[in-house]
């Protein structure tokens, strides 16, 4: 009997069993795939706690040791804890928030005083390309935060810390020229993910 390929029954049958063999096929390369790409996402992670302790430029090898070599998690206060090669402790706060587009995070090192920034490194989902973006792609505008403080003088009752335009003290740094929304929002990320760690922060 021939068949008829015109048919309604056909090309349903027909259909079901492409949709069938090309979700298999997904899923496999998925699943093949999987160990690698939770390799990246683990070191790209492992490079952005290097760069907020301005450990820059290192290779995806020297990366890897460096960050098995100096980097401690702390699960229950959800710190970073590293020791540099000079015996100097620094503790790494991740951060997350939303910018305009989309997520916001940073990874914030902080001195072992446990309020000033020793470095900071930003990153975003989406941001505009040459303004909100520069959260991430600009090293120098990230480098000024940089021996900020966490708290005002003589006040740990409050984070203080803020990114704020054309202001620049102990506690703040000049927002991104043309971003205002995404500064904003790096601000608020700072205040408000800080704020859960001030049990860590003061004692």
């Amino acid at each position: 009997m021939k068949l008829n390929t015109n048919s309604n029954t056909y090309i349903i049958i027909y259909s079901t069993i492409m949709v069938v063999i090309v979700a298999f096929l997904l899923a496999f390369v998925s699943q093949t795939l999987k160990p690698m790409q939770d390799a990246n996402v683990a070191l790209d992670t492992e490079k952005q706690i290097l760069n907020s302790l301005n450990l820059r430029g290192l290779s995806d090898e020297e990366a890897h040791a460096t960050y098995e070599k100096i980097v401690a998690f702390d699960e229950t206060q959800n710190v970073y804890v590293c020791t540099l090669e000079n015996g100097d402790v620094k503790y790494v706060l991740p951060l997350k928030g939303q910018g305009m587009w989309g997520g916001i995070s940073c990874f914030l090192a902080i001195d072992s005083d446990k309020n000033t920034v020793y470095g900071a490194y930003f990153n975003h989902e989406s941001e505009t390309a040459g303004l909100g973006a520069e959260i991430k792609d600009n090293a120098d505008w990230q480098a000024k935060f940089q021996g900020k403080k966490i708290f005002a003088d003589g006040d740990d009752s409050k984070i203080a810390l803020s990114v704020v335009k054309a202001v620049n003290n102990e506690t703040t740094v000049d927002a991104v020229t043309g971003a205002t929304v995404t500064s904003t929002a790096v601000s608020k990320m700072l205040q408000d993910q800080l704020a859960k760690y001030m049990d860590f922060l003061k004692n």
